[in-house]
């Protein structure tokens, strides 16, 4: 065989965080095939689509059963009718004027934030958080960003920033120039956000040295506190140096449906080799348009239906439900004298494991013993481990089932 594979791959980590606990799960319910699992790890909802939703959906379905209303391919970038709607309703209450084509529509933030890597240079410095999303770290190990993984669980070639409760899950900014920082706020895993003011001090230190935020804002609709803002763009001078994702899977159960948007301001620039200054829309509109054949046309009208005001009341009802479970999680845990963050804006709750206990075996003890599933921290990166991420996205009798079977340990 002469065909050389891509070594950048053999350089991930052995298993793929979610892979890891689903082998895990199965390997345990194959041994234990009459346990009742509950599962809080992966962040997959549980309310079904909403009835406004769902009346769009079908009847866009339906459309595409008529000849005389049938619709062929759509516009990659999405179709206007979805674009201004988001643009009324998530950014003008805002303060924020985004055009048409700085709004780019998607199957999921989760690819867009894999994939927005390709248009920028491999010798970029990347910084990122810590604990992180590993979708930020490992599409740039597959690009050949980082080199080898260390013995402490970090690639060579990317800056940590530490989130951790000894700077309140606040990430210092860099102390050395960074050309791309991945933010996630509210945070994916810890649950945490940043105001106004610690977000700013980011929008300051991309401008003055040049730098691309990558801002992934998947749960700004669970924010509860008035000084979190929901858009990067709320600080001024982020459409300079700052690229939004947002999504409609943890806010209005897209995530079987699949539909997000990323925001590409036409203000921010990056220069080529030769020092000139590129529009980063121009080149992801090319990225898009070339890999991408847009989100088909039911979903992006089932999407425009959660912003009619029937389907606003019904998300919002849906984001309470979840967003009681959270509170039901944090003062559960709290009351057995765990440490509790995050739960506050956002559907996660990170907790700290009981004497020191590592993630991985907090996993396995809570699996085995409560046939509860969480998400081990230290498959976030090296400052998650000793926390073990749970999420509010079951059932209410679900949420406090697991939570009165937590109680019964002994730690």
């Amino acid at each position: 065989m002469s065909v050389k594979i891509n070594e950048n791959y053999l350089l991930l980590q052995n298993s793929y965080l979610f892979i890891e606990i689903a082998r895990r799960i199965d390997e345990f319910q194959k041994n234990n095939p009459e346990v009742d699992i509950i599962r809080m790890g992966i962040g997959d909802v549980t309310k079904p689509l909403t009835p406004a939703v769902l009346n769009a959906f079908k009847k866009a379905v339906a459309e595409m059963g008529d000849e005389k209303t049938f619709m062929g391919y759509g516009p990659e970038q999405g179709y206007p009718f979805l674009i201004e709607t988001i643009i009324k309703n998530d950014f003008e209450s805002l303060g924020v004027n985004l055009e048409l084509d700085e709004v780019f529509i998607s199957d999921g933030s989760k690819c867009d934030t894999g994939n927005i890597q390709e248009i920028f240079d491999l010798n970029n410095k990347i910084a990122v958080t810590d604990p992180v999303y590993p979708v930020y770290v490992d599409t740039n190990v597959m690009a050949g960003r980082t080199g080898h993984i260390k013995d402490n669980g970090m690639y060579e070639g990317l800056v940590y920033l530490p989130c951790i409760q000894e700077n309140d899950f606040v990430p210092e900014l860099p102390k050395e120039k960074v050309d791309i920082i991945y933010l996630c706020f509210p945070n994916n895993p810890t649950g945490t956000t940043l105001n106004k003011e610690q977000l700013a001090k980011f929008v300051e230190y991309a401008k003055e040295n040049e730098s691309i935020i990558l801002f992934d804002a998947a749960y700004e609709k669970f924010i509860t506190e008035d000084d979190v803002p929901h858009s990067i763009y709320e600080i001024d001078g982020a459409k300079e140096v700052a690229i939004e994702f947002r999504s409609f899977s943890k806010t209005a159960g897209f995530t079987g449906t699949r539909c997000a948007y990323t925001i590409v301001p036409k203000e921010l620039k990056a220069v080529d080799s030769y020092g000139n200054l590129q529009s980063v829309n121009e080149l992801w509109n090319r990225r898009q348009t070339t890999k991408f054949n847009g989100v088909s046309y039911p979903v992006q009208k089932a999407a425009e239906a959660t912003f009619t005001e029937e389907g606003k009341k019904e998300i919002m009802d849906n984001i309470e439900y979840y967003m009681n479970n959270s509170k039901i999680i944090r003062e559960s845990l709290a009351n057995i004298g765990l440490s509790v963050y995050g739960g506050v804006n956002s559907p996660y709750i990170w907790v700290k494991t009981p004497n020191d206990m590592d993630s991985w075996d907090f996993f396995d003890l809570l699996l085995n013993e409560a046939n509860v599933v969480g998400t081990p921290g230290a498959g976030f990166g090296s400052s998650g481990e000793g926390y073990l991420r749970l999420t509010a996205f079951n059932s209410l009798e679900n949420t406090k089932k697991a939570m009165k079977r937590i109680s019964e340990l002994s730690f």
